[in-house]
């Protein structure tokens, strides 16, 4: 028996309801249980679709789909942190090589500052202020949002700032709890610094502002199907 075009419908809405949120990772499921059931009604035409669906979808185990949903978000986050790296290592040609020098110039001038301390608790507030900023708009743009929405798509939206948040937090913790005296440490302490600092900076630039820029791109180059859809 060939599935018809809602019987495939209907196969995506299952999986929906089995708490697969993501266009891709439904699609690739569809495509399994499709064949499957094919295959099951094949060599039981008594059986209905609904049936050979269930029969189907026991061969997932205990717990259904979350083990293939857990599969498919860790090689997502493997390819979404090479596209970071990506762009991470475009900070390292010109001309935006001098931007970065001259972002760890000011860090390793201000470390050297008596109000060190001040300045960074100040800018990490800023920071996380637009972060939130930039996360309340995105969650207001995705109420909007058309339904089919990819794993990467998600990930360029969301990832960003629970890791940008988190960067901030635990800058907060580590300066706090370890009472760092920025005046007594070493040229080559203030210089590891300024650069762990410099590197954040561009971490968070390219995760809130560059990767959702060119989101449509990397869709376009992570999914061929997504021109069509």
């Amino acid at each position: 028996m060939k599935l018809t075009e809602n019987h495939i419908k209907q196969l995506y809405k299952f999986t929906r309801e089995h708490f697969v949120y993501h266009y891709d990772v439904q699609t690739e499921l569809v495509d399994h249980l499709a064949n499957d059931i094919e295959q099951i009604l094949e060599e039981k035409p008594q059986l209905t679709f609904e049936q050979a669906r269930d029969v189907s979808f026991k061969k997932f185990g205990v717990f259904g789909f979350m083990d293939v949903v857990e599969q498919k978000q860790k090689a997502m986050n493997k390819r979404y942190w090479k596209i970071l790296w990506r762009f991470v290592k475009e900070w390292f040609t010109l001309p935006k090589v001098i931007i970065t020098s001259l972002i760890f110039i000011i860090f390793f001038t201000v470390l050297q500052s008596i109000y060190a301390e001040e300045i960074i608790f100040s800018s990490i507030l800023i920071l996380a202020i637009i972060d939130l900023y930039y996360l309340f708009k995105s969650r207001g743009k995705k109420k909007k949002k058309k339904e089919k929405t990819f794993l990467l798509e998600s990930m360029i939206g969301e990832t960003r700032n629970g890791f940008s948040v988190l960067v901030f937090i635990n800058i907060f913790n580590i300066i706090n709890l370890s009472d760092t005296n920025f005046e007594t440490m070493s040229i080559y302490l203030l210089s590891l610094a300024a650069i762990f600092a410099t590197l954040m900076c561009i971490v968070f630039y390219i995760t809130a502002f560059v990767m959702p820029s060119k989101a449509e791109e990397l869709l376009m180059e992570t999914y061929p199907e997504y021109k069509m859809i």
